[in-house]
């Protein structure tokens, strides 16, 4: 599995149209570009979240982004506009992976 961490800072006051946006974008990636998910959380900064993706693969992550309906863009631009700065800080190849329900279901 591939993982992928962003970090976005987000604009005061626009917190709401952030994860909005965040969202229904990351579900139309899960849906149309293979992820596996995603999850975000927001930093002690209040205006810093960071996102951690799951892809299958790195070549699938890397080709993501020309099946996406014409809706995305519209989610895309609300995240642009909602966000001072959005950057990838780490491409990650899993190594052990105990977030997996079924690894501790029979415990």
């Amino acid at each position: 599995m591939f993982c992928v961490v962003y970090s976005f800072k987000v604009k005061l006051g626009k917190e709401e149209d952030f994860l909005k946006s965040w969202e229904e974008l990351t579900k139309l990636i899960y849906l149309y570009e293979g992820s596996l998910g995603s999850r975000i959380h927001q930093s002690e900064d209040q205006n810093i979240y960071i996102a951690y993706a799951q892809w299958p693969s790195k070549s699938t992550w890397q080709n993501s982004g020309s099946k996406l309906p014409e809706e995305a863009n519209e989610w895309r631009k609300m995240m642009k506009e909602s966000c001072e700065k959005i950057e990838t800080i780490h491409q990650l190849e899993s190594k052990i992976d105990l977030l997996k329900d079924e690894v501790f279901s029979n415990s």
